[in-house]
Parts: structure tokens; sequence; C-alpha cells
């Protein structure tokens, strides 16, 4: 059994709040309250309508979402969001806490962006000087830029990627920022790495990529569902005893 003072304060050390974007954003507990002890812990990559049911069968201590529950300040969300509410009083009545963490996560060692570019087998990696939410590595050997991205389409399981090939058609170096971070391929080219990965580019954004003569490769937002199994490791490591729960079903997008 995880006492919750320890799994706070090894959150404080290696994802601190401190690390999450200065844009707003919402992490730590969104509602409930903690317990003393933490014996069952959900994991998922949002908290929605589809899975909530199914997780209060559940009866955890805890569920750690990546995306915030709440997004923004509760009592403006919840008057604003009558569904949330909903989500929220169901949780509160039946005693379960509710902890996310977001960009904090996506910055720490250990976090979003390293696990990514390790599940592709990037070598050296290490924080972009202008962006600490980004990383960057190197290919064991360079890769033709074609093979790169069917190689990163196969490693992160995604139904598709979508190439920018206007840059170096030999990859070699790479930045990523998992989630929606397209805008920042700037620093990744200024940094002088081969190609840049992200996800929900704008059309400006990748019209900006292309001017620039750069690689982009666009991954989906949800290749940040490893947040599930590398927060499952992570939880493992601090008390190989917790009972942790990631089978629940996500409403995202498909191919059709």
């Amino acid at each position: 059994m995880l006492k919750t003072a320890k799994l706070l304060s090894a959150f404080g050390k290696d994802f601190p709040k401190r690390l999450a974007k200065p844009y707003g954003d919402f992490v730590g507990l969104m509602c409930g309250n903690l317990p003393k002890d933490i014996h069952k812990v959900v994991i998922v990559l949002d908290l929605e309508w589809i899975n909530l049911d199914d997780i209060i069968k559940e009866k955890p201590d805890l569920v750690i979402t990546h995306h915030p529950f709440i997004y923004g300040s509760r009592n403006k969300v919840l008057k604003q969001d009558p569904t949330r509410k909903k989500m929220v009083m169901s949780l509160e009545k039946n005693r379960i806490a509710v902890y996310s963490l977001h960009t904090n996560f996506d910055a720490g060692k250990g976090g979003m962006n390293d696990a990514i570019a390790n599940a592709i087998g990037l070598k050296e990696i290490t924080p972009l000087q202008g962006d600490v939410l980004a990383r960057g590595g190197a290919l064991p050997t360079p890769m033709k830029i074609e093979a790169f991205a069917s190689m990163v389409k196969q490693k992160l399981h995604l139904p598709y990627v979508q190439l920018i090939a206007e840059g170096n058609p030999w990859i070699k170096r790479v930045a990523l920022i998992g989630g929606g971070g397209a805008k920042y391929y700037p620093t990744a080219l200024e940094e002088g790495y081969d190609i840049f990965l992200s996800g929900d580019s704008a059309h400006h954004v990748r019209r900006g990529i292309v001017n620039a003569k750069f690689n982009y490769l666009e991954i989906a937002h949800e290749v940040e569902s490893i947040f599930i199994p590398t927060m499952a490791a992570y939880l493992k490591a601090l008390d190989p005893t917790l009972v942790i729960v990631t089978r629940f079903v996500q409403a995202y997008p498909r191919l059709i």
C-alpha cells in the first residue's frame, strides 16, 4: 500500500508543477479528497463519460489522468459544463479522487516525451535548449525519411502519420513533442534537427514548415496514450504492491 505523501513527494521531485506550461495549464488534484493510503489506482489518458461507470465500479482510491479532468477554474468549469459537474458529483459521491499530470509530465525526466523518444529508438536524448517540453536525440544510423516515417508509425502503433518532406532526405537527428506541439517546430529547426514530430498542426503551421524547407511528421495526439504504461511502471517502481487498472475504453477518432 502506497502512502499518498510518498506519491506526492515523488511527483513533486520528478514532475513538479512548476514545469507545467505557463499558459494556464491545470495540474494536480482535480476533485475528491486524497486518501492517506493508496491501494488501487486507475490510469487513463482522459476521464470521460464513456469510461466513468466502469472506473467507479473498480472502486479505486485514485484516478490518475494525463489530460486535466477539469481544465480551468473549478467553479467556472462546473458552472459552464453541466456534464463535467455531474461527473464530479458522481466521483465525489463514491469517494474517488482524480489527479492529473499534464505538461509537467511531458517535461519531466522519464515522462511523456522521453517515453516517446525511447519508443522510437533515439539515443542521446536531451531536452531542447529552447523548450523544456521537447526532446531531441539521434538515430543509431541515418534513415531515409520515408523509411523513418514508417518506422515511427510502427513503433508508436499509430493508424497513420502525415509527412512533410521538404528538408534533408536523410534523418539522423530527431526532435519531438507528443500531443499538440506542432507550432514549436522553429525551435527544432534552429537547433539543427533533421525533422520534428508532433501533432495537431494547423494549416498555417504546415505552410510555415514547407516554406522553411524543413521536415515534419504529424503523429496523432493520441500517441500520448503511452502515458498509461509509462505511469503504471512509474507507480510500480514506487510500490510493487499497488493494484493498477488500465483497461478502459477511450473514444478517439478512427479511420473508416
